[in-house]
């Protein structure tokens, strides 16, 4: 098994379909099966092996697919690493995971060569036309390297939220059937199926629900390096698009990108949420507007990270993250890993062949996250009388007030009902009476008007009294991600109280 034998078979049924698209440019599945050979070439001519590993430091560029499928024709383990990384993290990311070599962007080549000097590893500098130029003086290496199914194929690294980040290791088999299910059992993909691929490759959502789905079925990736609104909404009307993925923070800037009403979006058929919770008056909002349904599911880097979806045939349950896909199972459970009754919150735990084969070199993390086959998730949920799931929060992110447990979900749900509300994050404040306070941080929409006060009035209205946040601030921005997903840990507050 090897999973570029997507490229391989796409490229023998449809050799002049567009494989990638990037503005006007366009490369074929020939061109992608042909470069990704001679990178696979360029590989062994510099000495990297079957089970070495390769770091990606690109952005939504053609060249990561030739690079990503070149390595893993060569038996190589890729480690896709975030072109925006400064040099320290570049050092962790290849020393960790033992590359000695990493493909970087060269906007960003002067961080990467830095931090590859001081592990005493190679950064070969990727720019467009130049890495063509490269890869035509390389080899042509057809063959696939033999990779067993439980073969690592990836090491996608963690966040980080609780230390230094993990690499988790997706296997080929792992990958490829994430893959297959997603592009077939949850959108019935197609080669007349136009993706957009805005995304970023280097994280699991965007590697497996575009790059890889669009490539196993012949259909076409259309892609954005950088997040702008304005040109996503022209790409959905002149590139055809049909199937549209996104965090829900994409989705909440289309909505209020001005003049949106102009923009052709009338092949889009279906779009995929996913990465952090949808609020449901953005879903409802994105499907009424953009006339199409939405599709929200849940996963995790460990889960390859497909692990349940909303699907077509059933129709979306809105707010829910959908059913477990084909192969895998999900249970949510207490403390004591006992499957707690329906409809009762507890920590959401998977099973199946999208989990991870284990953390890189860190067999203490592996046995505490992988318990008798379980993947314990840290995300608490609950599940209905139908199987649908619903994620309520992470489990280091409730917040105890006074005994009582405020899931921050539920609270900025409320808030992102309101019409002044672009984006809000509810979290935890120290508090020496009650152990914890509720606040929030709002962002709101261009234009609109409002007061912490009044913020805090319209939510207490609406939720239990120990729910409500008592401290309420407005900001201009909140940090994010590169996914676009809110990093609630970086959250600060400011130094008085906004009142109560």
């Amino acid at each position: 098994m090897n999973l570029a034998s997507h490229v391989v078979r796409s490229a023998g049924t449809h050799p002049d379909r567009a494989a990638l698209r990037l503005g006007d440019a366009t490369v074929s599945y020939r061109m992608l099966d042909e470069g990704s050979a001679r990178m696979a070439g360029l590989l062994r001519d510099r000495g990297v092996k079957p089970g070495d590993r390769v770091g990606i430091m690109l952005p939504n560029v053609p060249e990561f697919a030739l690079a990503y499928f070149g390595v893993l024709r060569a038996g190589g383990i890729i480690v896709p690493m975030n072109p925006l990384l400064k040099s320290r993290e570049v050092a962790y990311y290849l020393d960790d995971s033992g590359a000695g070599l990493v493909f970087a962007w060269d906007a960003f080549a002067d961080e990467a060569r830095t931090g590859a000097q001081q592990v005493e590893a190679e950064a070969i500098v990727v720019s467009s036309g130049a890495f063509e130029e490269l890869l035509e003086s390389a080899p042509l290496v057809e063959d696939l390297r033999d990779r067993r199914e439980d073969d690592t194929a990836v090491i996608l690294y963690t966040s980080g939220t609780t230390g230094r980040p993990k690499g988790a290791e997706l296997t080929h088999a792992n990958l490829s059937l994430n893959c297959d299910i997603g592009a077939n059992d949850l959108l019935g993909l197609t080669a007349d199926d136009v993706i957009f691929g805005g995304l970023p490759l280097f994280h699991a959502f965007g590697q497996t629900c575009t790059l890889n789905a669009a490539v196993a079925v012949g259909a076409c990736l259309t892609l954005l390096p950088r997040f702008d609104a304005e040109r996503v909404l022209s790409m959905l009307g002149e590139h055809g698009v049909t199937v549209f993925a996104g965090v829900p923070t994409v989705f909440s800037r289309l909505l209020r990108q001005p003049g949106r009403d102009a923009y052709d979006v009338s092949r889009l058929r279906v779009a995929l949420s996913g990465g952090s919770d949808m609020p449901l008056q953005v879903l409802q909002d994105f499907q009424a507007a953009f006339d199409v349904v939405v599709l929200e599911g849940y996963g995790l880097s460990e889960t390859s990270p497909v692990a349940s979806f909303n699907t077509l045939q059933a129709g979306p349950r809105p707010g829910s993250v959908g059913t477990p896909i084909r192969g895998v199972e999900m249970r949510v459970v207490d403390n004591d890993g006992k499957e707690v009754p329906q409809g009762e919150s507890g920590e959401i735990v998977i099973r199946g062949h999208n989990v991870m084969k284990r953390y890189w070199q860190r067999p203490e993390d592996t046995a505490d996250a992988i318990r008798d086959g379980w993947l314990y998730t840290g995300d608490l949920g609950r599940v209905d009388e139908d199987g649908y799931f619903w994620i309520v929060g992470r489990k280091k992110d409730v917040i105890i007030r006074g005994g009582y447990n405020v899931y921050p979900r539920e609270v900025e749900d409320v808030l992102y009902e309101h019409p002044a509300v672009a984006d809000a994050a509810v979290i935890g404040l120290p508090n020496s009476d009650l152990g914890e306070e509720v606040g929030a941080a709002v962002v709101l929409k261009p234009g609109a008007r409002t007061t912490a006060d009044e913020l805090r009035a319209y939510v207490k209205g609406q939720v239990a009294a120990y729910k409500y946040p008592r401290k309420v601030w407005i900001t201009d921005t909140l940090p994010k991600g590169p996914t676009g997903k809110i990093l609630k840990r970086e959250i600060v507050p400011p130094p008085e109280p906004c009142g109560r």
